[in-house]
């Protein structure tokens, strides 16, 4: 799609590629209301900025919207309208070891207990390792830093998928 083709939509349409994009639906309604975009680096400059004005819970509910790193069962069944995405975000586990899925899935159950939403790293182009070796690092953060550090992560992902609905 390109960028003509998103303005052209209809809001719904427009709610639902944006959906794609980023699970907030405060974030999703903001954004809607910018266009027509008038070139792709203004929508990705808008679509940060409203990214930051959303509360915690926004960012918690886009959180929610993604798999667990390594949880290739999850990405199939709960995530089917993104999981060509995040699959291709994620492909540093397809060759990693079982070890390290274990400790990923390991990981991502203790940063859950202690933050309350799932382990969110921008995974494009990162090993599993790397990806654990950043979690284990991120448990040892206080919670009032770690949702900053998340939402950080996510906004990333989100341009990342606006760039890949406009490709």
């Amino acid at each position: 799609m390109i960028l003509e083709e998103l303005n052209s939509l209809d809001p719904n349409q427009l709610k639902e590629e944006l959906a794609k994009c980023c699970g907030s639906s405060t974030w999703v309604k903001m954004v809607a209301t910018y266009f027509p975009a008038d070139s792709v680096e203004d929508l990705l400059e808008e679509a940060e900025v409203l990214w930051y004005e959303c509360s915690e819970d926004d960012w918690k509910e886009a959180f929610a919207h993604h798999p667990k790193i390594g949880d290739v069962e999850s990405l199939a069944k709960r995530f089917a309208s993104t999981a060509q995405w995040a699959s291709g975000e994620q492909s540093g586990v397809n060759a990693a070891k079982s070890e390290t899925i274990q400790a990923l899935a390991e990981g991502n159950h203790l940063y859950e207990e202690k933050f309350g939403y799932i382990f969110i790293v921008c995974a494009t182009g990162k090993s599993a390792a790397e990806m654990l070796a950043i979690l284990q690092t991120r448990l040892n953060n206080e919670p009032a830093d770690e949702i900053k550090i998340a939402a950080a992560e996510q906004n990333k992902i989100t341009k990342l998928r606006l760039q890949k609905l406009l490709a």
